[in-house]
């Protein structure tokens, strides 16, 4: 049996969790507090700081296609299918199952909450099922689409590398990532809408076709890493390697990209919906923003500051209970907004309201990570060594 193949460890990429994950929590938590309308430039970079999602989703499909690529890269077979749906469930269910709980049983509004309604919840099918998401829970539609990414990976990954046996090629791989990003555009500038006018409840918006280019972003920097990582680098790739060695340019040009985001042209920053041409703006202008931070942890320079700064334990344990705050912030901002004298949409507590929503979910996340998360996790070798043992017999019959 062939060696495992080799995908390295970005442990610069685990802090950019943490402040995915801290930029939802500002940008809740300021929305309730009114302050995106009432203090200028800055409540409108407020608005914007929804780019955590972006974050997230570029991460995925960074690291979720380096895997696949990798292996592919050295001739090693995919990972069964069956054993990657297992691991991407134990990662986010668990976690996710104890949110739903604490947000349908302790928040108020949803004492109304029917069979149905839980259902929908525990399915994580509120983008599809209803236009009204639960309170405590209006996050989540992000995470029913990254599952919805995980289902679609697979057969990226198979179109992207092709024939078992042969090394990907990168005209391959981009044509993949081309075909993401145009649907994309085609989604969100004439077929959303119209499918959104045929239905009588759901969200297309927050659908993954609108997010491809987010996901196709992170596959195309996984492979310009392992063209990288295998001498194999072009011009394209040798100055994203440059840029990454650069993580002063690459958060330079994030927050200057996030300003612009933050205009007009990014769309309304409140709830009143985008046009589509202001949609595709607001995606293309998140899409680079997770690029090129996922760059300054991908083409990191090892001996840097910056790498020795992003490896701290500390940073990259707040990077692991990212998703554990991401799950339970809103549970606890409703928490805050019910024990303090503080009020909805008054432009003034922003600050108050977001330190307290920390200082609860931080030590509440770390109780989840660690009871919940990690035991989970523990769990996704199970059935290996059958697996390995039948494979090995394979191996040895066919030889």
């Amino acid at each position: 049996m062939g060696g495992r193949a080799f995908t390295p460890v970005f442990a610069v990429l685990d802090p950019l969790r943490a402040v995915g994950a801290l930029a939802v929590v500002v940008t809740h938590a300021t929305f309730w507090t009114g302050d995106y309308v009432r203090h200028g430039v800055l409540g409108s970079v407020l608005a914007r700081l929804d780019v955590g999602v972006a974050i997230f989703f570029v991460l995925s499909g960074f690291l979720l296609s380096h895997h696949y690529l990798s292996r592919a890269w050295n001739r090693e077979p995919a990972e069964p299918t069956g054993r990657y749906f297992w691991k991407r469930f134990l990662r986010i269910y668990p976690a996710y199952v104890v949110a739903v709980l604490l947000a349908m049983v302790f928040i108020e509004d949803n004492s109304d909450a029917t069979f149905t309604d839980w259902a929908t919840v525990l399915l994580m099918g509120d983008i599809y099922a209803t236009d009204t998401y639960r309170p405590g829970l209006t996050q989540m539609w992000s995470l029913a689409t990254e599952v919805s990414f995980y289902l679609a990976l697979p057969v990226l990954m198979l179109l992207a590398t092709g024939r078992s046996g042969a090394r990907p090629r990168t005209r391959r791989v981009l044509s993949v990532v081309g075909a993401m990003c145009a649907v994309n555009v085609l989604w969100t500038l004439a077929l959303q809408q119209r499918v959104q006018d045929g239905l009588a409840t759901g969200v297309p918006g927050n659908w993954l076709p609108s997010y491809l280019l987010w996901f196709g972003a992170g596959i195309a920097l996984a492979w310009a890493h392992l063209l990288h990582q295998n001498g194999r680098a072009g011009a394209v790739t040798q100055a994203l390697a440059s840029l990454g060695r650069s993580p002063g340019v690459c958060w330079t040009l994030a927050l200057g990209l996030l300003v612009v985001a933050a205009t007009p042209l990014g769309g309304p920053t409140m709830l009143a919906p985008p046009t589509e041409a202001e949609a595709l703006t607001k995606q293309v202008l998140y899409a680079a923003i997770g690029a090129v931070l996922v760059t300054s942890g991908a083409f990191n320079a090892p001996d840097s500051r910056y790498t020795h700064l992003m490896s701290r334990p500390l940073l990259r344990h707040l990077g692991h209970i990212s998703y554990s705050v991401f799950c339970l912030h809103l549970v606890v901002l409703h928490f805050v907004m019910w024990v303090t004298p503080y009020e909805l949409f008054v432009g003034t507590n922003g600050p108050q309201v977001v330190g307290l929503t920390l200082l609860i979910t931080l030590p509440l996340a770390e109780l989840l990570y660690r009871f919940v998360e990690l035991p989970a996790m523990r769990l996704r070798s199970l059935g290996r060594a059958a697996e390995d043992t039948t494979r090995t017999i394979a191996s040895s019959t066919a030889s």
